[in-house]
């Protein structure tokens, strides 16, 4: 059995709240079951599973969202041979093992204690341990882990022990299962393909995970600074609540809707006119100061609109009235993905395993929204074979705009947790994967947001088109005449 999991996103605490260690008890329960209900074969018959092999498939630890990088004179993009890179690099980690050690603890039980106990088939055998390896491979917040030098085999070295990793920490952790071969046995056996998927995102990706992308520079110089210019600037004159929801600007996806978040936070909470332009105006000076990095104006091409063109567009305030704001983006991230969908299923149609029908599963993590899409049935040497696109999801708090009004710039947030698991041969009764995936709705001590409009229902004010479907009883209810009483007789 193979157990897929990504972006779990856990900070060294001084960027962001992190995962309950709740969750990786829930995660554990859950891998229980999956491998209880494996062990029934095709046959009807009860047979234990050998092993469960679990992939972190990137994004677990995120080494990019740390203050540390704005209290420190460098920064992830700067030369990664430098000691004064690598202490940030090592502090960072360290900082989200110590803060998330009890959650991970869970993950090193699995992997060292066999805690993946099954209670005894229908034979009336003991209870049995089931093998786990946990392997590790990286995504676009945790790349460092990908670097090769003796500084780097030390943090892997760290995140192998406190996580319980298979992962041989001497070696660079695999980007592409092809750098793997054990990851690429497991994936092999169990006929899945899967990467993180940053690959597929110009702004998460320069062509080399062993650098820096687009999107560490604007996490670091302009979300992460901008938390700390407000604090350092107006913490004496923003309304506290103002400010407590601003610390949700790094849970909005996709991440160039945040200024349209803190537009409409302002909007509706914030009184003082003057207070909402300073709050933009730092916004804005950071924007520019990160279109001004080397790391930047390197990606700027003579091409009439590029991704550094359409981050200057859509980032800034200035030019900005709200309406049409949210279609703007929209469209600056439809030319970045080449497709209309927020999916990233039409590039699992052009990996190599998916062509070759070596895959029935393909598997990204990345966008933080669990899928499953049916990509092709085809026939030959007399079986048919489904091939589907999974998203492995994410374990974490996520803000996304309402689409009823998008003018309005409202955003509900909301946490996920997201599972996928694979079988190989007769496992789980022949059946091919299972997943599992819950979204938890946020409460206002959670997320508190102190509006001074009365807000609008917009659903009351949208005329509904007359349905052109007639209306009939339902199929199900009693036929005329044995619904009629029968008259009493006199």
């Amino acid at each position: 059995m193979l157990v897929i999991i990504s972006d779990l996103h856990l900070t060294d605490g001084t960027s962001d709240q992190t995962l309950s260690p709740e969750v990786f008890f829930l995660f554990a329960e859950r891998v229980r079951e999956m491998a209880s209900r494996a062990a029934w074969r095709a046959d009807g018959k009860f047979r234990p599973l050998e092993r469960i092999d679990v992939i972190l498939l990137g994004d677990i630890l995120d080494i990019i969202r740390s203050r540390r990088w704005i209290e420190s004179a460098v920064r992830p993009w700067h030369d990664p041979s430098w000691a004064d890179t690598q202490a940030v690099f090592s502090a960072v980690v360290d900082g989200i093992l110590a803060h998330n050690a009890e959650g991970l603890a869970v993950f090193r039980a699995l992997a060292t204690q066999g805690t993946v106990c099954l209670a005894p088939g229908p034979s009336g055998n003991e209870a049995y341990r089931v093998p786990v390896r946990l392997h590790y491979m990286v995504g676009n917040h945790d790349w460092p882990l990908h670097l090769p030098g003796s500084a780097y085999d030390a943090l892997r070295q760290q995140v192998a022990h406190h996580l319980g990793l298979a992962n041989n920490p001497t070696l660079p952790f695999a980007h592409d299962p092809y750098e793997s071969d054990p990851i690429l046995d497991v994936l092999r056996a169990h006929r899945t393909f899967a990467r993180h998927g940053d690959i597929y995102d110009p702004l998460n990706f320069s062509e080399d995970r062993d650098v820096s992308s687009l999107g560490d520079a604007l996490n670091v110089e302009v979300i992460g600074r901008f938390l700390h210019a407000v604090e350092q600037e107006l913490a004496g004159e923003l309304p506290s609540l103002v400010i407590a929801n601003l610390n949700e600007i790094d849970n909005v996806r996709p991440v160039p809707m945040v200024p349209i978040f803190i537009d409409g936070l302002l909007e509706r909470a914030c009184p003082s006119a003057a207070l909402r332009k300073r709050v933009k105006q730092i916004w804005d000076k950071l924007v520019d100061e990160f279109l001004a990095l080397d790391l930047v104006r390197r990606r700027d091409t003579w091409l009439p609109f590029d991704v550094v063109d359409g981050l200057s567009a859509v980032l800034r305030f200035s030019g900005h009235l709200g309406f049409g704001w949210s279609t703007k983006v929209g469209g600056f991230l439809q030319s970045l993905r080449g497709a209309a969908s927020d999916s990233y299923y039409s590039h699992a149609l052009v990996e190599q395993d998916f062509r070759n029908r070596r895959a029935r599963h393909i598997v990204y993590g990345h966008t933080h929204a669990a899928e499953m899409i049916p990509l092709d049935a085809s026939y030959a040497d007399g079986f048919v074979l489904n091939q589907v696109y999974f998203n492995s999801g994410t374990w974490r708090r996520v803000q996304r705009s309402t689409v009823a009004a998008p003018q309005e710039q409202e955003f509900i947030p909301s946490e996920s947790l997201a599972i996928s698991a694979f079988f190989q041969a007769d496992e789980r009764a022949g059946r091919s994967f299972e997943t599992w995936s819950g979204t938890l709705g946020i409460g206002a001590a959670d997320a508190p947001l102190f509006r001074l409009d009365a807000g609008r229902s917009h659903a009351i004010a949208q005329p509904l088109p007359t349905s052109d479907v007639p209306v009939r009883a339902p199929h199900f209810a009693p036929a005329a005449s044995s619904s009629r009483t029968a008259a009493p007789r006199r």
